[in-house]
């Protein structure tokens, strides 16, 4: 699989830049909940989405696809060289930890005959955890990052827990408890791939919490941020991730997310422990993107949260009181999270709508080409930008 190159080196930059980051950081973490860097895109936080970026493409790059494999859903690599031999050996961070994620559903057993290229493992490897360990990245970064990186669906048991989008309680452990909003929910099938586990692998939650309890002890004295990223469903995964951490440990230091072409994840209520918790969501979307209008509906509400909501692209009419509350008690009533960076392949790439490819529309490697081409959605490039031969279609 081809490597996504944006052309720049976020590890040899200008010494006007390096002090630009260190001094806003927090900013780019979404400490202010990136406002007035997205409209115009701001030139420091473009190249730090697109490096985070690079690390959900390692994600991809590492894990066996090949179904007649017999390391199939797997990691090509050892740990101890993922970054290396994905072509991150610049990025001045370490992976200490290998994720893997366990489905509740299963293929009938008599698809396993009839379709043996349908059958999948019931756990497998779906990103890593990894820590900057190099002085001059941590310096220029002014404290030492944390990054959390998830890919997207890919197996048949991940694509059956996909269409469980029924919401569910999330577990009291995950929740914090205030009187004045209703119980947290999000998507069934979600949170079966992060608790579930077996007698011989452990959940995805729990690698997660141990793995970040023993950082955060390790690392007690020093400026800490956790970042984490993801596609398609490996977005997901990383604003449960984060809604996690944030409940979970108390000396949590910053926590932001950085998603591309995530689904919706969770009810209102969700939304709204997020924002009290204090976790810094920025959702990057593709207009064109189906995957990023479902599951469920969005409805209009009062925005009376933690964090100032901007629900201007919620393609809905406002409904009586009694209708839009029988809609919030359904198991479908869905609520966006974090801030919105909307980019739109009609205007920059028409050759993908012209070729009527929602798979190319959702593409890990298109939401780069967007970002790293930015135009905001109402303005029109004069000439259109041309898709590079290797803006290929990636497993989803």
């Amino acid at each position: 699989m081809s490597s996504w190159n944006p052309g720049f080196n976020h590890c040899s930059v200008g010494d006007r830049a390096v002090a630009k980051l260190r001094d806003r950081w927090m900013e780019f973490q979404g400490i202010k909940n990136w406002e007035g860097l997205l409209d115009p895109l701001d030139d420091d936080l473009h190249k730090e989405i697109l490096r985070y970026g690079e690390f959900v493409e390692a994600a991809y790059r590492c894990f066996d696809f090949d179904m007649s494999s017999p390391t199939y859903a797997t990691c090509f690599y050892p740990k101890s060289s993922i970054l290396e031999d994905c072509g991150l050996d610049k990025t001045g961070y370490k992976v200490v930890k290998n994720l893997y994620a366990t489905c509740v559903v299963q293929m009938p057993r008599w698809t396993k005959k009839a379709f043996p290229n349908l059958a999948s493992p019931r756990s497998s490897w779906i990103g890593y955890v990894a820590v900057c360990d190099d002085e001059k990245e941590i310096a220029r970064l002014e404290r030492r990052d944390v990054v959390i990186a998830y890919r997207g669906t890919t197996t048949s048991s991940e694509w059956l827990e996909n269409f469980r989008v029924m919401l569910t309680c999330l577990p009291d452990d995950m929740t914090m408890s205030d009187e004045n909003y209703d119980q947290p929910m999000i998507q069934s099938g979600l949170l079966n791939l992060y608790t579930t586990n077996t007698q011989c692998d452990q959940s995805l939650q729990d690698t997660i919490r141990k793995e970040i309890g023993k950082i955060l002890d390790k690392y007690s004295d020093e400026l800490l941020s956790i970042t984490i990223t993801g596609h398609n469903l490996g977005a997901a995964l990383a604003t449960l991730t984060a809604c996690d951490i944030t409940t979970q440990f108390s000396n949590a230091p910053i926590v932001s997310v950085v998603s591309f072409g995530g689904p919706r994840v969770g009810n209102k209520s969700f939304r709204c422990q997020l924002e009290k918790s204090g976790t810094n969501v920025l959702r990057i979307i593709n207009s064109n993107d189906p995957i990023t209008k479902v599951p469920g509906f969005v409805i209009e509400d009062d925005i009376d949260d933690v964090a100032e909501k901007a629900t201007a692209h919620v393609s809905s009419t406002r409904k009586p009181s009694w209708l839009q509350k029988c809609m919030e008690d359904t198991q479908w009533a869905y609520s966006e999270v974090g801030k919105e960076l909307r980019l739109s392949s009609k205007d920059l790439c028409p050759q993908i709508i012209n070729k009527g490819s929602v798979a190319m529309c959702h593409d890990l490697k298109t939401y780069l080409h967007l970002v790293d081409n930015f135009v905001k959605v109402e303005h029109k490039r004069e000439k259109p930008l041309i898709v590079r031969d290797d803006l290929t279609i990636n497993e989803l």
